[in-house]
């Protein structure tokens, strides 16, 4: 863009008030600056001319009076749009550098490509770099870079986006006597280049090189005056033929990119600089992600261990038969079986049941106790469960290997048993059970069936049993005339209702009980009732786990957030610059928010595994089931990373809220 002007300022002013007091930093201030000018700015402490640089290179703007930037009036700008402006006209050059110190030169050149759209070339920053004079410097973070060495990547930085103006705020006031002259002759060499250079300077020495010297005293420009630059002793810049050491301005720079390949390579830097902060501070990191760490590892491990429960919980259930009634001799006031005052059920009691209930697919009356099994040398303490051939089908327990007992087994009391999976493995190994002998009690009985496996319901071993005839239970082995309890299997849900009503009616007429007294002789218990109940409680339980799980990611998150208030004031200084060098609001607060998201995914990977690793060594100690799915493990994983956009959205917006001059002042 050719101007005859680069900058016109008309009557500016700027008050900076401090309590009661206030401070005229620019009194009514007109100045032009034409293309391809050489100016230094002088003046004592307090003088005004950082502010002056300062509106200059839109840092700050007037309280009143207009700044026009290469034909551009900035009235009535936001800040975004004078970030944009700032990024393609002017390059900056700081007194302390303000190198980015975790970034190698080239990065920290290629740095104000990332604000102004253009793709990050490496090839390019490394040619700016070698105009300068750091071909060789091209990897080196700051920390390997002498000063005069990091002042000259300040300038290439500056260079990379080619700017019309070149503001430099004292930039040879940390450095030694020959790097100040080989700083300024790569300024003196830009200007004979065509661009314009303005410095801010206390040292008369640097303005002799200048072809125009401003000098300001409160606020004001006491003197204006045009003259004939003079090169110090050891600058190379003495005459047009050393100017072909800086060409960059002849050569054509990558095209700037838009839409959605713009938001990629931002979106590859934020990611980039985000790990590269993450890692940079890992104590620190460490710290922020720890609470969400422990708030994932608590989630995944009760997620785990409560839906192994659950689990159990519906194997139990399914073990118990459908449309299930159970009758028990006793009281269910008493909350037990056999209490209050009981009647005995016997077997022609089962018998009149059978014969009298309607809408019943199937009875089966059962006795438990406790035996002793022998096989060879081994024996095993198990429990004893005596009932008819329909107790297979009515408890879900059909043998999967062998066969149930017949009906006339069990009328002849014959001597066989089905066994349970843990019986099996700890009697007969890998053997075959099937037509073995075994001893119970010290009575000889032939195996002829294998249960199927139910599993522990974290208190009881549903495959430590075994299952014979009834007769053979009653007569044989536990000497028992009554039965305990006997199970009722109703064709339809809807029947149960009124078959509960029969079996009390039918016991009630047989005992010869009083209507007051049958609720305290026996105990009708619906198995519906019980299924759905504990599905209630498996409601409440999730319900639970999800507000404990939400309080755990809360206190992460607080975790998180504070952290990166404290990031975000460690790097204000970063932040001004990464807005003067052309960053928007939106720059700033994608930068932080990607952060927030990083330790959110770190906090969770870590969650997972940590909570993962618990609930299984929880498991197989207590020998409590441990169930989650990969489903339920990604999504709890994900929502860490919304966690920390969530948490990290305040800071990241205060952080992007900072003004660029007061940010760049920042101690």
């Amino acid at each position: 863009m050719s101007v005859s002007s680069v900058v016109k300022m008309s009557r500016i002013s700027k008050v900076f008030r401090m309590g009661d007091s206030e401070l005229r930093a620019l009194d009514n201030v007109d100045l032009t600056i034409d293309a391809g000018d050489f100016v230094a700015i002088v003046g004592p402490s307090g003088s005004g001319k950082s502010t002056l640089m300062n509106m200059i290179g839109l840092l700050d703007t007037p309280d009143s009076g207009d700044v026009v930037i290469a034909d551009q009036s900035i009235k009535g700008l936001d800040d975004d749009t004078l970030s944009v402006l700032r990024s393609r006209t002017i390059g900056f050059v700081f007194q302390q550098f303000n190198l980015l110190a975790r970034t190698s030169a080239a990065e920290n050149v290629g740095l104000p490509m990332l604000y102004s759209g253009a793709p990050y070339d490496r090839n390019w920053a490394e040619k700016v770099l070698s105009a300068v004079g750091l071909s060789d410097r091209i990897d080196h973070t700051p920390s390997q870079l002498s000063g005069g060495q990091q002042q000259r990547v300040a300038i290439a930085r500056a260079l990379v986006n080619k700017p019309m103006i070149i503001l430099a705020d004292e930039p040879t006031g940390n450095l030694d006597s020959q790097s100040e002259r080989d700083i300024l002759d790569i300024l003196v060499q830009l200007n004979q280049a065509g661009i314009t250079v303005v410095i801010v300077t206390h040292e008369l020495e640097v303005t002799q090189v200048a072809k125009r010297v401003i000098r300001m005293r409160d606020g004001k420009i006491v003197s204006d005056e045009r003259q004939s630059p003079k090169y110090l002793d050891g600058m190379k810049a003495t005459s047009a033929d050393n100017t072909t050491k800086i060409r960059l301005y002849d050569t054509a720079t990558p095209e700037p990119e838009q839409g959605l390949a713009m938001k990629i390579r931002k979106a590859k830097s934020y990611s980039s600089e985000a790990l590269r902060s993450v890692t940079s501070n890992k104590i620190r990191s460490f710290l922020s992600i720890l609470g969400i760490m422990i708030g994932v590892a608590a989630v995944i491990a009760m997620l785990g261990l409560g839906a192994g429960a659950k689990k159990s919980m519906e194997n139990e259930l399914s073990g118990l038969g459908s449309n299930l009634l159970v009758l028990w001799a006793g009281s269910s006031r008493t909350g037990l079986p056999g209490g209050g005052n009981p009647v005995r059920l016997f077997p022609d009691d089962v018998e009149a049941l059978k014969t009298e209930l309607t809408n019943v697919t199937g009875i089966a009356p059962t006795v438990n106790g406790k035996a002793m099994i022998q096989f060879e040398e081994k024996t095993w303490n198990t429990s004893l469960t005596g009932s008819s051939t329909a107790f297979a089908s009515l408890r879900s327990v059909q043998p999967d290997i062998g066969r149930n007992f017949t009906q006339e087994e069990e009328t002849s009391r014959a001597r066989v048993v089905m066994i349970g999976r843990t019986i099996a493995k700890n009697l007969f190994g890998d053997k075959d059970p099937i037509g073995a002998e075994i001893r119970i009690n010290r009575i000889y009985f032939q195996v002829i069936g294998l249960l199927p496996a139910k599993g522990s319901n974290g208190w009881q071993d549903r495959d430590d049993m075994v299952v014979m005839p009834l007769e053979t239970a009653m007569r044989r082995v536990l000497g028992y005339e009554t039965v305990h309890s006997v199970d009722i299997q109703v064709d339809k849900p809807e029947n149960m209702p009124i078959v509960e009503k029969q079996i009390k009616s039918i016991i009630q007429h047989k005992k010869r009980l009083s209507d007051e007294k049958v609720d305290d002789a026996i105990t009708v218990r619906n198995m519906a009732d019980i299924q759905a109940a504990i599905s209630s409680t498996n409601k409440i339980m999730s319900l639970l786990l999800s507000i404990i799980a939400s309080i755990s990611l809360l206190v992460g998150g607080i975790g998180v957030m504070n952290i990166m208030l404290v990031s975000v004031t460690e790097r204000t200084r970063e932040i001004g610059l990464r807005k003067a060098l052309g960053a928007t609001r939106q720059d700033i607060l994608s930068q932080f928010l990607f952060e927030a998201a990083l330790l959110g995914i770190i906090g969770g990977a870590l969650g997972v595994s940590l909570g993962w690793g618990s609930a299984k060594i929880t498991a197989a100690f207590t020998n409590w089931p441990f169930e989650i799915s990969p489903a339920v493990v990604g999504f709890v994983a994900g929502t860490t990373a919304f966690v920390g956009i969530i948490f990290g959205f305040w800071p990241a917006k205060k952080a992007a809220a900072l003004q660029p001059i007061q940010a760049l002042k920042h101690e």
